[in-house]
């Protein structure tokens, strides 16, 4: 393995300022020296992550959150940081061993933020700093009243509607009575639901509090807010005269969860306690459906009632609307993802006209009569910013090769305050002033996070190609040059098989399938937007259902025999192929199906047994749309017949490759028995074959040295077999 993959001096590794009595750890940014210009996983895991961003309420100031990880330590830390609206004046607010996060403005002077467990407070210098809460380190989440009377506090409560509780006299007893599906989400046992609570904010002994009267806004019922596995307080929403709370909830419990998308939007009146349901009508009853059949065809979906994903509300500045992410459909994940537009008077529901999901939005201002929504949606491999006004025209604000990931108001009653990364740069944060009549979009960067770091690295330049398929249409193919990159050579070549599988292949910078480390590394990449991807219309997108070893396998086959065929700087005779997820999968049918295109295959977390993934994976919906049925359905579709029959397993006979195969125990989406599985058949047939197994990880590797250890190990067994 190359030397590149150390060439960082000991300091790097030793990120640590101070460590108190508990031994937690502080870490501030490093001021590292590369000994090499290439990029290796040790700078990566330098690199702050900014996370949370908010602009003061009068737009003067910008709060955020960055995390810093020690590789020695082997965590992380989270801080909060602050500067200018300009960019001007950055500094470090944190000043303990204890990570803080979640910074948000609770007037123009003061900031609240999670430090421990419980709500706190400090002037914007970092001074006076003070506990709101009292929950026992219960925070998980807060979003206060726009009248700052009041806060949402989001904490997790016991849950023992599917796995009961064990007996009081057997406290050391390690088993799980389990009667119902979803006892696991993601990456952990469900035994516990988040529920948001309402507190009041009171003065006492001259001091703000939050009072310890908390009220269940859920109370007795059996349902998680925010939704698992990913939802946060973005979930909720106070309206501007601070008496309602809008929230996403999915009402369901066990098999019914397991086999459906439908979450609603519901209003709740702080005042009589009341909740309405905004997506469903009066006395909605869901028909009876088949648990073991896609949703796709049966009654729910023609009810005309929102049974899909509707989450994410935002009232209007006014409080006359509340708009929200809605999809159509029940038990389909990955949907047109509509911007809905809901008339608090009425009732009446209308949606922005788009051709592509959309990924985050934010009210325009009041004042503002170019636009009343701004959003982010991919397009054509980027994620772009676009405006709407009433009429429901949209307008794209911003035309770059970036995947912007955020956005909000700045406060100034000009400003859009934004986050955006690509594939050669990670998240840094930008103000955008929106194009008005002839002058265009204005995009200035006020962060410049790890630029102490990036000016040391040498990156490979990025193309873009446009690749005919075997159905007579086009895909949009990036390729990435080595960072070593000489004209005339020719370079070891790797296939990104994307996973999702509706997931973009966009400007995203990763933490762990990072083309850049590719490049420093000496590879070509080739990553195509296959069949099957968002932002080239939802009839490409929904192709791939039902269809995952057709077309899109076809796509990946068009992509690299035009890489190999036409640019003169791909060596066909050195190429790979690597993915996870459903890039693992795709890995796992090519092994078998390649013509000797490759000479090594990575697969990460990767379905390999398709018949075995159906009553593995925790969310039910998710196979039953791909598949269309359970596996021992007598009358299934032919589309579920080809999907079985298709399986990665059964053509293991024709493997001949070497592969390595990584999982993480932890992991319920696909569950590591699939790895396992693709390791043991390649060596019982004799193949050269790896497997990288995580104890303690799921579907993502998060731990530094577990990500420095994939890392070297995926380019140790690369240039074993491609160089």
């Amino acid at each position: 393995m190359r030397r590149t993959l150390t060439l960082i001096v000991a300091s790097l590794l030793m990120l640590v300022d101070t460590v108190n009595a508990e031994n937690d750890v502080n870490i501030g940014k490093s001021n590292i020296k590369l000994e090499s210009r290439m990029m290796t996983p040790e700078a990566l895991w330098a690199m702050g992550r900014i996370g949370t961003v908010e602009a003061s309420p009068d737009g003067k100031l910008v709060v955020y959150q960055v995390g810093y990880y020690s590789v020695k330590q082997n965590k992380g830390h989270q801080v909060i940081c602050i500067m200018d609206a300009d960019g001007k004046n950055r500094r470090q607010l944190t000043t303990s061993s204890k990570s803080e996060t979640d910074p948000t403005w609770l007037d123009a002077q003061t900031i609240a933020f999670i430090t421990g467990g419980e709500i706190w407070t400090m002037k914007a210098d970092g001074s006076e700093r003070k506990q709101l809460s009292k929950t026992d380190g219960e925070v998980e989440g807060f979003k206060f009243s726009p009248d700052r009377q009041k806060v949402i506090i989001i904490k997790s409560m016991p849950f023992h509607e599917i796995i009961k509780k064990n007996p009081d006299d057997l406290p050391k007893a390690t088993g799980r009575r389990v009667t119902d599906l979803m006892y696991r989400h993601w990456d952990h046992y469900v035994e516990s639901i988040q529920h948001p609570f309402l507190a009041k904010l009171e003065m006492r002994n001259e001091k703000l509090e939050i009072s310890s009267n908390l009220i269940d806004i859920l109370e007795g019922e059996p349902y998680e807010c925010p939704m698992e596995p990913f939802g946060g307080i973005e979930q909720l929403a106070w309206s501007p005269d601070s008496k309602t709370i809008a929230y996403t909830c999915r009402k369901k419990t066990g098999s019914q969860y397991a086999i459906s998308t439908d979450s609603d939007i519901y209003l709740y009146n702080i005042g009589t306690r009341e909740t309405k349901n905004l997506c469903k009508p009066e006395g909605y009853q869901a028909p009876e459906v088949d648990a073991s059949h896609t949703l796709a065809d049966q009654k729910v979906n023609a009810t005309g009632a929102h049974v899909g994903y509707d989450q994410n509300p935002q009232f209007s500045p006014d409080g006359k609307y509340i708009a929200w992410q809605s999809m159509a459909r029940d038990g389909y994940e990955a949907d047109l993802n509509r911007l809905c537009i809901y008339t608090m008077a009425d009732g009446s529901m209308k949606f922005v006209d788009w051709k592509s999901d959309v990924e985050s939005f934010c009210w325009a201002s009041a004042k503002d009569k170019q636009a009343v929504l701004y959003f982010l949606s991919v397009w054509h491999g980027c994620c772009n910013m676009y405006s709407t006004n009433w009429k429901g025209e949209v307008k794209q604000l911003t035309e770059t090769w970036d995947d912007w990931t955020g956005l909000q108001l700045a406060n100034d009653g000009k400003r859009i305050l934004a986050t955006r990364q690509s594939l050669s740069t990670p998240t840094d944060i930008y103000m955008v002033t929106p194009a008005v009549k002839k002058q265009p979009t204005k995009i200035e960067q006020i962060s410049f996070e790890n630029k102490h770091i990036l000016d040391q690295l040498t990156f490979g330049k990025m193309q873009q190609y446009w690749v005919p398929t075997t159905d007579g249409k086009k895909e949009l193919v990036w390729v990435m040059l080595p960072a070593n990159y000489e004209k005339g050579k020719k370079y070891p070549t790797l296939l990104f098989c994307e996973g999702g599988p509706q997931s973009p292949v966009s400007q995203f910078w990763s933490y762990r399938w990072n083309f850049q480390m590719m490049a420093a590394n000496g590879y070509v990449v080739v990553a195509p937007n296959r069949h099957g991807l968002p932002g080239f219309g939802q009839e490409w997108k929904e192709q791939i259902s039902g269809d995952w070893t057709g077309q899109c396998m076809n796509d990946y086959l068009s992509a690299i025999d035009f890489a190999a065929d036409s640019l003169p700087f791909v060596d066909r005779n050195h190429l790979g192929a690597v993915g996870a997820s459903f890039g693992g999968f795709s890995v796992y049918f090519l092994a078998g199906h390649h013509n000797k295109r490759f000479k090594a295959f990575i697969a990460h977390d990767g379905a390999f047994n398709l018949e075995s993934m159906y009553t593995d994976t925790e969310e039910v919906f998710f196979s039953n749309w791909e598949y269309d049925d359970a596996y021992w359905n007598k009358n299934r579709t032919a589309r579920a017949d080809k999907t079985y029959e298709n399986s990665p397993h059964k053509f293991v006979d024709k493997w001949d490759t070497p592969i390595l195969c990584i999982h993480g125990e932890k992991d319920y989406r696909i569950v590591y028995n699939q790895g396992m599985g693709a390791f043991n058949a390649a060596r019982l047939r004799g193949i050269p074959a790896e497997l990288l197994i995580f104890p303690d990880e799921n579907h993502w590797v998060l731990k530094p040295q577990n990500g420095i250890l994939w890392q070297r190990t995926f380019f140790d067994f690369l240039n074993k077999w491609l160089k």
